[in-house]
């Protein structure tokens, strides 16, 4: 959620932010809308001032002036009622659509229409060279009988999964290296609810307007929804709170299931483990100060983060900085890893690293005291760690032997009770 003050200050820096992300929202029209309602809640607040006054005055009064006093009450009672219900209506309007306003990007984000335009930064990694027809991910898992598709898809319907053998063990030799990994570097890795309010999904800009992505739960449970990240539990846990400043930056992992309906993604990238329903995932969550460079400092932490992890993985990938067409709502810069995929002979988006500024703290009303004593909200962010099985993807494929096997890396062995390879099948 924006600072509603700056907007009335300079609407344009809004309307130029609509623009640039590529989002449908009339700011002056929202403009009009909050002006009719402060003006609402203004009178309304005038008339009950007005109640109150009379209401103690009438006990003191006595014969027509106490009768013309009642007769006033019984008039500012049936206006109040009548503009209160008015005032109700138009809050909520006027609460819906300010979730709706996007944050201004970045002046270090590109402007582009999608994530066909966003800019390389950096490579990391030498390409494998096969000297032999390469596999993908999914001939892998069939001939090693660690994937099996065709009966995710029986069970479960498209999109989805089994995981057998070496390959739910390599899955989770990933996840554990990761929370060792992060866990290391000083975060407080958190196992989280799955299952949230929908106050948990607005606070942190994923409602409104990606609720056709969300799992709902049954209609007697119209409150909950299923995450799709755990960004969303993590951030969330801190709601409604006033942080101690001298424990900022906050650093968290959380680690979860994720769940998402990938609504409208028919035909893209729906091959193998890419876009799939469900999945594992440890994503970062920072919460620092509300200063735009120790929100740099962070960002830059949590992206070194992913990227040492990859390394350490001898995963290729490149990083990119994602045009203002391809930044969500309350995100003001946004970095994707993508990891070199053989089968696609290209890049395939892992990671996402995202600053949000105080956007997700004022839905979640996370606020800290400042030298000054005042509440302020702060700055989050949140960045993948890792998430599987589409990291599977680069790991399988990279480390695939001519044979059909796969050489495991080297820092998974360990999680692997020291197994090298994934073998073909006796």
């Amino acid at each position: 959620m924006i600072d509603l003050n700056l907007l009335r200050q300079d609407p344009q820096i809004f309307i130029q932010a609509c623009a640039k992300k590529h989002i449908k929202f009339d700011v002056d029209a929202f403009l009009e809308l909050d002006n009719k309602y402060r003006q609402l809640k203004s009178r309304v607040e005038e008339l009950r001032a007005e109640q109150n006054i009379v209401s103690k005055s009438i006990p003191k009064l006595v014969g027509e002036k106490k009768e013309k006093e009642l007769a006033r009450m019984k008039e500012l009672s049936a206006n109040l009622k009548e503009q209160d219900g008015e005032l109700k209506t138009l809050e909520l309007l006027w609460k819906r659509e300010q979730l709706r306003i996007p944050s201004p990007p970045s002046n270090e984000v590109p402007d582009g229409k999608d994530d066909s335009e966003n800019k390389e930064l950096r490579k990391w990694g030498e390409i494998p060279e096969f000297s032999f027809k390469i596999k993908d991910h999914v001939e892998l898992g069939k001939a090693l009988d660690i994937i099996d598709i065709e009966r995710g898809v029986k069970v479960a319907g498209a999109r989805n999964y089994f995981l057998k053998g070496d390959g739910a063990r390599l899955q989770h030799a990933i996840l554990s290296l990761a929370m060792d990994f992060v866990r290391e570097r000083g975060y407080t890795v958190m196992d989280c609810p799955h299952i949230v309010h929908y106050d948990a999904m607005m606070g942190t800009s994923y409602f409104p307007g990606g609720e056709d992505q969300a799992y709902h739960l049954d209609e007697r449970d119209e409150d909950f929804y299923l995450i799709g990240t755990s960004e969303v539990a993590v951030c969330s846990y801190h709601k409604d709170e006033i942080l101690n400043k001298d424990n900022l930056p906050i650093r968290y992992a959380g680690y979860s299931p994720c769940y998402r309906r990938e609504a409208g993604s028919y035909g893209r990238d729906t091959h193998g483990l890419y876009r799939i329903h469900q999945f594992y995932k440890v994503e970062q969550v920072v919460m620092c100060e509300a200063d735009p460079e120790k929100s740099k400092e962070m960002h830059a932490e949590l992206l070194k983060n992913a990227e040492d992890l990859m390394q350490l993985m001898n995963v290729p990938y490149r990083v990119v900085v994602n045009c203002s067409g391809d930044l969500g709502q309350g995100q003001i810069i946004k970095n994707d890893i993508e990891a070199w995929m053989p089968s696609r002979n290209g890049y395939g988006e892992t990671h996402s690293c995202s600053t949000f500024h105080d956007f997700q703290s004022r839905r979640l009303k996370i606020r800290y005291k400042n030298s000054e004593g005042k509440n302020v909200y702060c700055h989050t962010l949140n960045n993948t760690l890792i998430a599987s099985p589409r990291a599977l993807i680069p790991v399988l494929e990279n480390n695939q032997t001519e044979d059909g096997e796969i050489i495991i890396p080297e820092c998974l062995r360990k999680y692997m009770g020291g197994q090298e390879r994934i073998s073909l099948p006796l």
